[in-house]
Formats: C-alpha cells, structure tokens, sequence
C-alpha cells in the first residue's frame, strides 16, 4: 500500500503529543508544529516512505507546508 498523508500525519502526532488532530491543510510550517530540527527530520521520513532520496531542488519550504501538499508532492511519484 502507497504511503500517504495520513502516514507523515501519525508521525507528526507522535512527535507532537500535545497535539491531538491535524488536518491535512493545516500549514505545519506557520503555525509551528514542525520546527527547524524537525523538518530535517521530516524530509528523511518523507524519503524512507518514498523510498529515494529527494534531490536538493525538491526540497522547498512550500512543499512541505501541508499534510496534502507533501502528499501531492513527493507521495504520487
């Protein structure tokens, strides 16, 4: 079964435990449920679901911003 949203969504939760939802548009970046350290963190998981690395132009700040947009962008390839 192909990794989605939901899969980076659990990973955020576990990583965020006074969170208890996030929806899919909710920007991570802005409202600062991923922080620096994390969105490192973030781009190695979005590789091991993916299954290969991204390259360095792929990795663009509003790519990432919401659960739908890092499915969109690096989970449909």
């Amino acid at each position: 079964m192909p990794a989605s949203w939901t899969d980076v969504r659990s990973w955020i939760l576990e990583r965020n435990p006074d969170l208890t939802d996030l929806d899919q548009e909710t920007d991570i970046i802005e409202t600062r449920i991923i922080n620096s350290l994390q969105f490192v963190e973030l781009v190695l998981y979005v590789e091991e679901l993916r299954g290969t690395m991204l390259q360095s132009d792929e990795v663009d700040l509003d790519a990432f911003r919401t659960l739908k947009g890092i499915e969109k962008n690096f989970l449909h390839v």
